[in-house]
């Protein structure tokens, strides 16, 4: 009569017939897809009406370009025909739309009607403001050109 072989005797030949097996089950199981490359999409434009990083000084250079122009028209300086000027070629050049160019003239408004307001002749301390809106102006006019061009 012959004997069955033991129960680690069969784990042991069936141990081995999978790692025999396996290299060859590993050239036909078909393999996972690869992954192409993930490109990185352009990030989509902004829209158009969608602030600038520099918008905040550009504002606030506005608002002084407004100041300006009525306080050196109102102390009769001869470049008071300059600051209105400047504002129009601002609104040209970065009034991409309706929305900015209304915040923008909001800005050089509120310069101007605030010191509208304020003053009704020329006074040393109209002249001071005016000088010192003429430094802060250059001082922005300079940041803005250096760190995003123009």
């Amino acid at each position: 009569m012959r004997r069955s072989p033991s129960l680690g005797a069969r784990a042991a030949v069936l141990a081995a017939c999978l790692l025999a097996a396996s290299p060859a089950l590993a050239q036909t199981r078909p393999k996972p897809a690869a992954k192409p490359p993930e490109k990185e999409a352009p990030a989509p434009p902004p829209p158009p009406d969608a602030p600038a990083p520099y918008d905040r000084d550009l504002l606030r250079l506005s608002e002084i370009i407004g100041a300006l122009s009525f306080l050196r028209e109102l102390c009769g300086h001869p470049d008071a025909p300059e600051w209105p000027a400047r504002m129009k070629a601002l609104l040209e050049s970065e009034g991409t739309s309706q929305g900015r160019r209304d915040r923008l003239a909001g800005a050089y408004n509120r310069g101007y009607g605030g010191y509208a307001v304020t003053y009704r002749v020329c006074t040393p301390s109209a002249v001071e403001a005016a000088t010192r809106f003429i430094g802060e102006g250059e001082r922005l006019s300079v940041a803005l050109a250096g760190r995003f061009g123009g």
